[in-house]
């Protein structure tokens, strides 16, 4: 084989190469942009998947947050409305008085709405615009979310719409998170007001234990017997007269309860009474990471 021969079969060789390569390079290359765009509409999957489960969580906490506002402030209101018009005639000053309680009920209960509506929709500046004439003026800052430290005018609003409320603390009360506080508060809220509308003529006792690496909360309510459907007094006697009807209601409250507590890893029980009434009882660890 001559030297041509050699070098034009050598050549052959090198472009058969060159070839071979750039069809395993198109290969490849088709092959990457390919997996690329499955990536990217995985990705694009995930992350729209992530936006409707924030959404949801989202809506779920609104939700609780007016579930909260709405029926604590209502029930108060309905509660001092029915005892204005049963006096009215008879007591024209205690009918004046609680229809004082209705019209604070109400500034409150608007108050918190503005609160939480201008979080969901600040002002350009990051603060919620002027809703109307008596309303805060632009550029204060929100309030913070009730916590504990709230607990006494809470109590004050219950015990003054006919529920008397006894308070125990225990333990060495430590700053809490924030979120623990506001949910502690809310459990105690939505208790207390349960037993505001369905427990003619019973009481309440509210413990708050400091218990080391958690925070117990408990609420007792006396009511009308689940055995007789009537409270009897704790210092016995006649029991009082037929409790008003209620509606049950949707169950809203002690489920958003449940969901408060369950994002802090903590628990929660809500049962009735054999004796009348209700108990509430959380436990929310304090050390969770």
């Amino acid at each position: 084989m001559g030297e041509d021969e050699v070098l034009t079969t050598a050549l052959a060789v090198a472009c058969a190469a060159v070839l071979g390569l750039a069809v395993a390079l198109a290969r490849t290359r088709r092959r990457w942009r390919a997996a690329v765009g499955e990536r990217g509409w995985l990705l694009e999957r995930e992350r729209e998947n992530a936006t409707e489960a924030a959404i949801a969580a989202e809506r779920d906490r609104i939700a609780r947050e007016l579930h909260d506002i709405v029926s604590h402030n209502v029930s108060l209101m309905v509660v001092q409305a029915s005892a204005a018009r049963e006096v009215l005639g008879t007591m024209p000053d205690e009918a004046a008085t609680a229809l004082r309680a209705v019209e604070d009920a109400g500034r409150g209960a608007l108050t918190e709405l503005r609160h939480l509506l201008g979080l969901l929709a600040p002002a350009p500046d990051g603060t919620d615009g002027d809703p109307g004439p008596g309303a805060r003026a632009v550029g204060a800052p929100l309030a913070p979310q009730p916590g504990l430290d709230r607990l006494g005018p809470l109590v004050d609003r219950i015990s003054f719409a006919g529920l008397p409320v006894e308070v125990h603390v225990s333990g060495e009360p430590c700053p809490l998170p924030q979120g623990v506080d506001v949910t502690a508060y809310r459990i105690i809220q939505e208790a207390l007001t349960n037993a505001l509308r369905h427990g003619d003529g019973g009481t309440a006792r509210v413990t708050v234990r400091y218990a080391g690496h958690a925070l117990r909360v408990e609420i007792l309510s006396t009511g009308p017997s689940v055995l007789t459907g009537t409270a009897t007094p704790a210092g016995g006697g006649s029991p009082p007269p037929a409790a008003r009807p209620h509606g049950e209601g949707t169950g809203r409250g002690l489920l958003g309860l449940r969901e408060r507590v369950a994002v802090h890893g903590g628990e929660l029980d809500a049962r009735r009474r054999l004796g009348g009434g209700f108990r509430v009882r959380a436990r929310i660890p304090l050390d969770r990471p």
